[in-house]
C-alpha cells in the first residue's frame, strides 16, 4: 500500500487541500434517501501502531435488511501522516481507499467512524472519503469534538443538533442509539442528508450503541493491525 506521491505531507498542505476540496462536498441526498432494502453498506475504521509506523484500515460490507457481513477487506501500511487534530484523514484515508478497493463489490453508502461536515473546516473523514470516491457517505463519531449538543431525550432515536459554537450553524445531531446510553453524533459525509445519515445509523445500530458497521470494521482492522505486528509484516 504505497502512498500516494502527491499525498499531502506538511500541515500547510493538507490544510490547503481541505480549502480546495470543502466546496466539493454535497450536503444533501443524492437520489433516494434512505438507503434500498437491498444496499449493501459498507463500515470502514482504522487502527494504527506507531512505534511501528503501521496502519491498518478494514473495509466491512453489510447486507441493509440482515446486517450480516457479505464482505471484508483490510489493507496495511506506513502511517501517511503525523497526528494533527482536525487533520486525522490525511492518516487513514490512504490505508481506507486501498481496504475499500479491494471489495469486489461497490457499497451503496459508506459509514465512518468519525466526522463529515461536523468538522472545523467541514471536511472531516467521512466528507473527504466521499469526495474522492463519489461514494455516498456519513459520519458516526464517539464524541462530539469541539461542537456543542444538549443532551437528547433518554428514549433510542432521540436526538438534538450538534452545533457550531461560533456560528450556531447545525454540523450534525446527538443521536441516542439505545435508551438511556450516551448519543453518538452523526453528521453528513457527502451526497447523503442528515436526515437520511440519522435513520441510516439508527437502523444500523438495533441493539447496540454504535452501528454494526463499525462494530464489524473496528474489531476486524484491530486483528489485521495484530497480525501485521505478530507476522513482522512490514508497509510498503
Amino acid at each position: 500500500m504505497p502512498i500516494p506521491a502527491d499525498w499531502p505531507t506538511t500541515e500547510a498542505e493538507a490544510l490547503a487541500e481541505q480549502e480546495r476540496l470543502r466546496p466539493l462536498v454535497q450536503a444533501h441526498d443524492d437520489g433516494p434517501g434512505d438507503p434500498a432494502p437491498s444496499a449493501l453498506i459498507a463500515g470502514v475504521d482504522v487502527a494504527y501502531d506507531d512505534d511501528h509506523d503501521l496502519v491498518a484500515a478494514a473495509a466491512v460490507l453489510l447486507d441493509r435488511d440482515t446486517l450480516t457481513v457479505v464482505e471484508q477487506a483490510t489493507a496495511v501500511g506506513r502511517i501517511a501522516f503525523p497526528y494533527v487534530p482536525g487533520l486525522l484523514a490525511f492518516r487513514e484515508l490512504p490505508a481506507v481507499l486501498d481496504a475499500l478497493a479491494a471489495l469486489t463489490r461497490t457499497p451503496d453508502i459508506v459509514v465512518c467512524d468519525g466526522y463529515g461536515l461536523a468538522h472545523p473546516r467541514r471536511l472531516g473523514l467521512a466528507s473527504h472519503l466521499g469526495v474522492l470516491t463519489g461514494l455516498r457517505t456519513l459520519g458516526v463519531a464517539k464524541t462530539p469534538f469541539t461542537f456543542d449538543h444538549h443532551e437528547p431525550d433518554a428514549p433510542r432515536g432521540s436526538s438534538t443538533p450538534l452545533t457550531d459554537p461560533a456560528t450556531g450553524e447545525e454540523v450534525g445531531r446527538a443521536v441516542r442509539t439505545r435508551e438511556g446510553v450516551k448519543p453518538v453524533f452523526v453528521s453528513v459525509g457527502h451526497r447523503t442528508g442528515l436526515d437520511t445519515a440519522v435513520r441510516t445509523t439508527l437502523d444500523l445500530a438495533p441493539r447496540y450503541r454504535l452501528p454494526e458497521t463499525t462494530r464489524h470494521a473496528d474489531s476486524l482492522c484491530r486483528r489485521a493491525l495484530a497480525d501485521a505486528r505478530r507476522t513482522g509484516t512490514t508497509a510498503n
